[in-house]
């Protein structure tokens, strides 16, 4: 499948695959601050569900070792949705992960995980040999040093896979303030997971409850 590297993600169009955010992981977390990731994992997720995006939740060894996926996205936005646990550090090669992201149908595979170097790196070199085109959600994978994140990043874009962030991600499937099915929804991710949501409170205290970045057209409209 030829690269497109300039085509923008849309929510018809790609799924987004979360892998091995546990405790034994985030223990391992050197490269970044691990309360950031928290953020920006939970920021992908709600993002997800809020454009309606096939969403794929993975662990590895859960029971026996690394602990339960992050509740904050398990629990708090994904209630009862299944949660993949694999014995290999490859979520590809499990069986139960691949029928889960080719039961979506999409090609286009955004993937955030800890390790970076490992279940990020390897996954992502398996779906470009299936014929995905893939994608990483750089600022909400993690390792174990600064280094080995950076060195992992590096292969990834070499071999082909496209890095964005997790706003990136956010905003590409936005696209117009004035798409007022999602913006609310949109705002209230920012407001609650980021810096900027402080200047959207500030915005709507000062300029009261119409203030939009739609415009004056969506204020007009209401």
């Amino acid at each position: 499948m030829a690269q497109t590297f300039h085509r923008m993600l849309a929510p018809a169009d790609c799924t987004l695959c979360l892998i091995d955010y546990q405790p034994a992981m985030f223990f391992g977390v050197q490269s970044h601050d691990r309360k950031v990731i928290i953020d920006n994992v939970q920021i992908l997720a709600r993002t997800a569900k809020l454009f309606e995006i096939p969403t794929v939740l993975s662990t590895v060894a859960s029971e026996s070792f690394a602990g339960h996926f992050l509740p904050e996205v398990a629990q708090a936005v994904y209630p009862g949705h299944p949660v993949i646990d694999r014995t290999s550090i490859n979520a590809w090669v499990d069986p139960n992960f691949q029928e889960a992201v080719r039961a979506t149908g999409r090609k286009r595979i955004v993937l955030g995980g800890l390790w970076t170097s490992a279940c990020v790196n390897f996954p992502a070199f398996s779906l470009l040999d299936e014929g995905y085109e893939v994608f990483f959600v750089a600022d909400a994978c993690g390792d174990t040093s600064r280094e080995a994140h950076e060195r992992a990043v590096q292969r990834m874009v070499q071999a082909g896979v496209s890095p964005i962030t997790t706003l990136q991600f956010t905003f590409e499937l936005q696209q117009d303030w004035a798409r007022s099915q999602t913006y609310d929804g949109v705002q209230d991710i920012l407001k609650g997971f980021t810096p900027y949501g402080q200047q959207v409170r500030f915005s709507k205290w000062a300029l009261g409850a119409h203030a939009s970045e739609a415009g004056a057209a969506a204020i007009a409209a209401e």
